[in-house]
């Protein structure tokens, strides 16, 4: 008996072999849109916007609650010592909670800013203005993760930075983009990289340039920020009136202006150890000496003046929290100190 064989199938004709195509590119596409569509009911099921009750008041210090993402606030001591004294004593968790939700936070005491990473495929961020009730007044849709967020003491200067590629300023991979919105006016500028720069004295020029950590004066046009080309970062000055930036002086990331304007913190690389690169150090503007802090871990943030004396910052959490906020003195001396469990984002509020 011959063996039986299975008929060979007829060949597809061109628009059948077209017909499968499509209809494979719909079903990934349908599953793409499937993933977008959920990750965006998860958000929406979720209170993003601040309660009715929720402002901006104070004295306060205001931060971002790791537990549910929601911007919270506790009291805020008025001096220094005060603020030792109290963080000795204070209750577990004295946080009132009811803010907008937001992956970073910054905000003065006329408005705040708040930026929320949106879900889908590609990443986003939405950085949204908000008043002093928290209540949002303008909403600015940008592409990359949300790093960094600051305003102006008066309230009308805002600026954020992404990450557009990598997640790390540890790494040298990474890419950023950093915008300044001015509210007064409503302009916004995009990207930071079309600044007129100087470094040692002459025009600077690289496609590798990137921005980030802009810190504003109180006069809203002085500013500095980092500026990170060729392997180096550099502090820069900035004036907004004549679009123009000048370094003055090496390794220094993520600068934040002190109230009294004449001091800048920042956190200096110290180490090649991708795991623990940096120290926060204190420069004064006048005699250009720099002073290191209290704090011995690497912080990879952009510390915040709580007043001119007191500096504050988040760490990785104990007991699984995503991060704390601890606050040392700016001259050098004292001792670090928990001040918010299971806290990210703070600034501090007058009223």
């Amino acid at each position: 008996m011959s063996a039986r064989f299975p008929k060979p199938a007829t060949p597809l004709g061109p628009r059948a072999r077209i017909a499968v195509v499509v209809a494979a590119v719909l079903l990934l596409a349908g599953g793409s849109v499937g993933y977008v569509m959920h990750a965006e009911q998860r958000t929406k099921g979720r209170q993003t916007e601040a309660d009715a009750s929720f402002a901006l008041g104070g004295p306060a210090l205001y931060f971002r609650d790791t537990a549910g993402g929601r911007v919270a606030h506790q009291p805020l001591p008025a001096t220094r010592a005060a603020a030792t004294r109290a963080a000795a004593t204070r209750a577990a968790d004295a946080r009132t909670r009811g803010g907008p939700a937001c992956d970073r936070f910054y905000a003065s005491d006329e408005g705040a800013l708040c930026l929320r990473a949106k879900p889908g495929v590609l990443p986003k961020t939405y950085a949204i203005v908000l008043d002093r009730r928290l209540r949002e007044k303008r909403r600015i849709t940008v592409p990359g993760v949300p790093t960094r967020a600051r305003v102006s003491a008066s309230g009308r200067m805002l600026s954020w930075t992404v990450f557009a590629t990598g997640d790390s300023y540890a790494t040298t991979s990474f890419s950023t983009r950093t915008a300044i919105l001015d509210l007064r006016t409503g302009y916004l500028i995009k990207s930071m990289e079309n600044i007129q720069l100087t470094i040692d004295g002459a025009r600077y020029h690289a496609p590798d340039v990137n921005y980030w950590g802009v810190t504003f004066a109180r006069d809203d046009n002085r500013f500095y920020a980092t500026v990170s080309t060729k392997g180096r970062t550099y502090l820069v000055e900035g004036n907004m009136r004549d679009w123009t930036a000048k370094a003055l002086r090496q390794n220094v990331e993520c600068p934040s202006l002190s109230p009294d304007n004449t001091r800048l913190a920042f956190k200096k690389k110290v180490s090649d150890d991708a795991a623990a690169p940096w120290r926060l150090y204190v420069l004064d503007l006048r005699t250009m000496r720099e002073t290191p802090l209290a704090e011995e871990h690497s912080v990879d943030d952009q510390a915040a003046w709580l007043d001119d004396g007191t500096l504050a910052y988040a760490l990785p959490g104990g007991g699984g929290r995503g991060s704390d906020i601890w606050t040392v003195p700016a001259d050098g001396t004292g001792t670090p100190r928990v001040a918010v469990k299971g806290g990210s984002s703070p600034v501090a509020v007058a009223g």
